[in-house]
């Protein structure tokens, strides 16, 4: 039997460092921390080997192509692809960064929007059958959507949206939002909110095009919202903890064999969420 592998983009760290550890204690197989900074993800690994887990680690930065292609091409090498991908790895500003905002825009959409897209493009050529893939959204992307005009609304739930109208409407934000125009037309003020709508209108396109083009594969791919959790990034008055945070993206990435659903949804706290 080929050895199962689990890799979490961004898990050097709060909710992908929690996730990280449910796995291990959960996944029959090996489980990859992943981390840009290879100081930081060592660090991480030798935490959780203080608590008896035994993660292995591989360097991977998805705001580089090379890196990902050359993670991807490791774990072809290694276990002939990968049965389980959660695309964790995302930044945020703080509320009091003065960084101009048409900044904020380009590099929040690169790294939570563009770079996750790069993941799955280089990826799904590697995704087993069988596999999972969870794309870790944001309860933003609920509230953000209804501040967007009717026109944008409309346009993110069309079912039949394609990823190329998609990847335009992102960009129109970016550039938008460098002219300061985003809130004339009709834009939510947050480009996090803006990146974490684009990756879960991006699930349920990547999960119809499982469909189409691997049907008997049995890959299920979902968005979830790991809740307000107490992280760098969210701050220290979050309700739920990392651990908390972990429990439906874990959810998510250990759906049983021969599961036909969730697949191509948004989920939090474990339910399917109508947006």
């Amino acid at each position: 039997m080929p050895i199962r592998v689990a890799v979490v983009t961004g898990s050097n760290k709060g909710i992908g460092l929690a996730t990280v550890r449910a796995l291990c204690k959960q996944f029959e197989g090996d489980v990859y921390l992943t981390a840009r900074n290879v100081g930081r993800g060592e660090a991480a690994v030798k935490a959780l080997n203080s608590e008896g887990l035994k993660p292995l680690f591989h360097q991977l930065d998805i705001d580089d192509l090379n890196s990902i292609k050359t993670a991807a091409e490791f774990f072809k090498q290694k276990y002939g692809g990968v049965d389980v991908l959660i695309n964790n790895a995302a930044i945020a500003f703080k509320v009091a960064d003065t960084t101009p905002f048409g900044i904020q825009a380009e590099v929040t959409l690169k790294t939570n929007f563009f770079s996750t897209r790069n993941m799955w493009t280089v990826f799904s050529e590697i995704i087993k059958p069988g596999g999972r893939v969870v794309n870790v959204s944001s309860m933003n992307c609920v509230s953000g959507l209804k501040k967007c005009n009717l026109d944008l609304q409309q346009c993110f739930r069309n079912k039949n949206i394609t990823e190329e109208e998609l990847v335009e409407l992102m960009q129109r934000f970016v550039d938008e939002a460098k002219k300061g125009e985003h809130k004339e037309r009709g834009w939510p003020d947050g480009a996090y909110t803006v990146s974490k709508i684009g990756l879960t209108v991006l699930s349920v396109i990547h999960a119809r095009r499982l469909s189409k083009e691997r049907p008997n594969d049995g890959i299920l791919l979902n968005a979830c919202c790991p809740g307000w959790v107490r992280t760098d990034m969210a701050g220290p008055t979050a309700p739920k903890s990392p651990d908390e945070g972990a429990v439906t993206p874990v959810y998510l990435a250990l759906l049983p064999s021969g599961a036909k659903e969730p697949h191509g949804m948004y989920l939090s706290d474990k339910e399917v969420q109508l947006w």
